[in-house]
């Protein structure tokens, strides 16, 4: 899976989109989505090392599994395992969520890692606008282009 993009979204409609346009900015670049942030982690601790970027969302639902209610995480529980660890790409907060999206914004600028921040708004435009305009930069400086 070397050359892989690595998004925590739970939304089916943010992710149809984040899917379409980090295909037009990256169409040989695979794409893998987790809705939990400890599955996300778990998948990080193989292959970090395959990643390209990183986007956090931080809110993430309860889910129902087998009459069972669990927790998804959030975002800030990725922020802090990647702050433990050496930074190895760009990594995009995309939270509406002002006070946490902050938190995991310096938690992982004080640890090195290269981090933006894009706030969603005007349901799913800003993907395209904001979220793959950042992609498309990140290009143009030299990430997200190394091959594994």
């Amino acid at each position: 899976m070397a050359n892989c993009l690595a998004i925590l979204e739970d939304n089916p409609d943010r992710i149809t989109r984040m899917k379409l346009s980090a295909a037009e900015v990256f169409p040989s670049h695979c794409v893998v989505f987790f809705e939990n942030a400890h599955e996300l982690i778990a998948w990080l601790t193989q292959h970090l090392h395959e990643v390209l970027l990183i986007s956090l969302d931080h809110d993430l639902p309860l889910r129902e599994a087998e009459g069972n209610t669990f927790d998804c995480g959030d975002g800030r529980i990725v922020a802090d395992y990647l702050a433990q660890l050496p930074p190895t790409c760009p990594v995009i907060v995309h939270s509406s969520n002002n006070d946490f999206a902050a938190g995991m914004y310096f938690a992982l600028e004080r640890s090195g890692w290269p981090v933006s921040r894009i706030v969603p708004f005007d349901d799913l435009e800003w993907i395209e606008r904001d979220w793959k305009t950042e992609l498309l930069g990140l290009a143009h400086s030299g990430w997200l282009t190394k091959t594994q």
